[in-house]
């Protein structure tokens, strides 16, 4: 057992706290997490956890306290909801005494690779399982940085208790998820599901970043052997994690960077899968990364702990999360330099979008101020099958400031670094959701070669009526070229050509939300034109 003290312990408010177990090594979590009954241990070695009632976040439980100075710069609305800090002082001991006389898991991690951007964070909870998931998501210090670890910021996590009085508060469920920004603290109750952490973090640092004029991102990337970056940007379910996996290029991470002077950096030290449906031949990266160490979500296994992929019947949000020393090809400093490519992912589920589109300056402005994608079945409360959405900057759900604050830095970088941008569509083809079905990996890997080995710019192009994308005719490694051109794909052209405006007055409608918002923004002519 590991004798290591944190430091500050007594400043945690807790009281007759029973033992500490301070950043545990894998093999302590794991003695943990088997003693207890949370996990149970699959054929590769990895532990399994379930996450109870909650097998996604819930975001319209996440709240921010309403003080100054952080009010004057949150964007408040349905994403960024307020609360009194009366309530919060409340709901915080409620989660102090939850976690008072317990014995608890204190982790200390860092957020961000880059030494000028890095925040240290401490998380306190009374599960093995969530210790082992911030274990594996975030930046592990080492021995000596231990030593002198002093957290900028703390989570607590009372997943075992809940807000009881949550409609006399005004809020949406005894689910709460609690950020005060003064206090550098936030506060977790009412669901076990790890990614709340997460993306709590993940939220915090899309506050403290832009605010230092640095680019925070909901994306994924990866270097080649050239010191070529490409980002991915997607919501969750769209493909960065699969996509940004390649044995061809070093793995910077699979979801969350920021972009400072010195090039790119990642949040975290691991990664975080979707493995509904993972199969060995398609993602054997991923697949591999399924060892001891790792741990899975909501995974159904049989008695000898083998796990059975395709059944979703827990929820379709099945996840494994790792260390990012689990992909043979990833590099080690998770920083590399000023990216050469930005690809947005979409899983358009009208099946109107191509494979892949070339896309200007200021069609690279509107697509990612718009944000548009499907929520998969399973991330979020609620969502059993996909829905059109659009969020802005692909991550509005993490976003605290407005969405333009991070798109003004966005065109700041690709301006000053000539990037390529591309939109890919890893959705539909042949039809909408339920009668078209599901882009191939392989083309869609082709497409990404393309972009990546710079072919796809020696391509024809023809356009995509109303939306203006520039669309290659021919693609290396495309099999059938039709599917370059989703109008192609469809039986029926009028169906086709009926979705395609319809999906476009989509776009137009949501893009009114920039109305006003100065002339710098005015990207609507980039749209679609119904």
């Amino acid at each position: 057992m590991s004798t290591k003290t944190p430091n500050g312990l007594d400043k945690l408010g807790l009281t007759n706290i029973g033992d500490v177990y301070y950043n545990l090594s894998y093999d302590e979590l794991q003695a943990h997490e088997v003693k207890s009954g949370e996990c149970k241990i699959s054929t590769t070695g990895t532990a399994m956890c379930d996450t109870g009632i909650f097998t996604g976040r819930s975001p319209k439980d996440k709240y921010f306290v309403d003080q100054a100075p952080s009010n004057e710069n949150i964007a408040w609305g349905d994403v960024n909801r307020k609360i009194d800090k009366k309530i919060y002082d409340e709901l915080l001991d409620l989660t102090l005494t939850q976690l008072s006389g317990k014995n608890i898991y204190v982790t200390d991690v860092y957020a961000g690779a880059s030494a000028a951007s890095k925040r240290s964070v401490r998380f306190i909870s009374e599960i093995a399982w969530q210790a082992h998931f911030v274990k594996n998501m975030f930046i592990r210090p080492t021995e000596s940085e231990l030593e002198k670890f002093e957290p900028e910021f703390t989570v607590y996590n009372a997943c075992k208790t809940a807000n009881e009085k949550y409609k006399e508060h005004g809020m949406n469920s005894d689910v709460y998820v609690l950020f005060n920004i003064e206090d550098n603290m936030a506060i977790i109750g009412g669901t076990w599901y790890g990614g709340e952490m997460k993306k709590g973090i993940f939220s915090m640092m899309n506050y403290w970043l832009p605010l230092e004029g640095k680019l925070s991102m909901h994306c994924s990337a990866n270097v080649g052997d050239k010191d070529d970056v490409c980002l991915f940007f997607g919501l969750s379910g769209t493909g960065k994690t699969t996509l940004s996996t390649d044995p061809k290029r070093a793995l910077i991470g699979d979801d969350e960077h920021g972009w400072d002077n010195h090039g790119v950096f990642n949040f975290e030290g691991g990664c975080y899968a979707k493995v509904i449906n993972l199969d060995e031949k398609s993602e054997p990266e991923i697949f591999g990364a399924i060892v001891k160490d790792a741990l899975l979500e909501n995974v159904v296994s049989n008695d000898h702990g083998l796990v059975d992929y395709e059944d979703g019947s827990k929820t379709e949000n099945t996840r494994v999360s790792y260390p990012i020393e689990h992909i043979v090809n990833h590099k080690e400093d998770l920083q590399a330099g000023h990216p050469d490519n930005i690809i947005f992912l979409s899983a358009d589920a009208f099946g109107v979008l191509p494979p892949v589109s070339k896309l200007t300056k200021e069609q690279a402005m509107y697509y990612f101020l718009s944000g548009y994608t499907a929520k998969v079945a399973g991330t979020e409360r609620g969502i059993t099958e996909p829905v059109a959405t659009f969020s802005a900057c692909f991550g509005e759900a993490f976003l605290p400031l407005h969405p333009t604050a991070y798109a003004k830095l966005l065109g700041e970088k690709i301006d000053e670094h000539e990037v390529n941008v591309y939109l890919v569509n890893t959705g539909w083809t042949g039809g909408p959701y339920g009668t078209g079905k599901r882009m191939s990996i392989k083309d869609t890997r082709a497409c990404i070669d393309g972009i990546l080995n710079g072919s796809i710019n020696n391509a024809e192009f023809d356009t995509l009526p109303l939306f203006n994308l520039q669309i290659p005719k021919t693609l290396d490694g495309v099999k059938d070229n039709k599917v370059l051109n989703p109008r192609d794909t469809w039986e029926n052209k009028d169906e086709y050509d009926a979705m395609l405006k319809k999906l476009a007055g989509m776009f137009k409608e949501n893009f009114h939300r920039y109305d006003g918002n100065g002339g710098e923004f005015d990207f609507a002519s980039a749209g679609p034109q119904v």
